[in-house]
């Protein structure tokens, strides 16, 4: 994969509840996070970004030229304003990525607090960005392993 995606992703991590979002708050302190927690939380990252780009656009073709709201997964009253499919787009993928996050041996307040750590912490970012990056030419390289004759 391009280096141009994993920093698409990225992004899309740091803002990964811009659409679909949990409350995070975030604390004055800088967080610790451990390699440990840096791989499980880009694998999930990695694992939630497809199903929100679908989500994203089932609703988007839903709910036709309007702008999408932001749709807090922990405050229902987010999504009050989707018609009832969309609605059910929504909870089914907010329940898909407390399983991926949980999965990948985070809590979801975890993941938020990492989120929000991202987002002001330049070294953590960076390793999480190296950590995508890895992840993505393990798993070209496993591709292409079992693709190839």
């Amino acid at each position: 994969m391009s280096h141009s995606w994993v920093f698409a992703t990225l992004t899309t991590a740091s803002l990964i509840f811009a659409t679909f979002g949990l409350n995070a708050k975030a604390d004055a302190q800088t967080l610790t996070v451990n390699n440990i927690e840096v791989t499980n939380y880009a694998q999930s990252v990695l694992a939630m970004e497809p199903k929100r780009q679908q989500a994203f656009e089932e609703i988007k073709k839903l709910i036709g030229r309007e702008e999408i709201p932001k749709i807090v997964c922990n405050d229902p009253s987010s999504m009050n304003s989707l018609p009832n499919q969309a609605k059910d787009i929504a909870v089914n993928y907010c329940n898909d990525s407390q399983k991926i996050v949980a999965a990948h041996s985070l809590t979801i307040e975890r993941f938020n607090q990492i989120t929000v750590e991202i987002q002001n912490n330049t070294a953590l970012k960076n390793q999480i960005y190296n950590t995508l990056l890895r992840l993505q030419n393990e798993s070209a390289a496993k591709s292409g392993a079992r693709n190839a004759p």
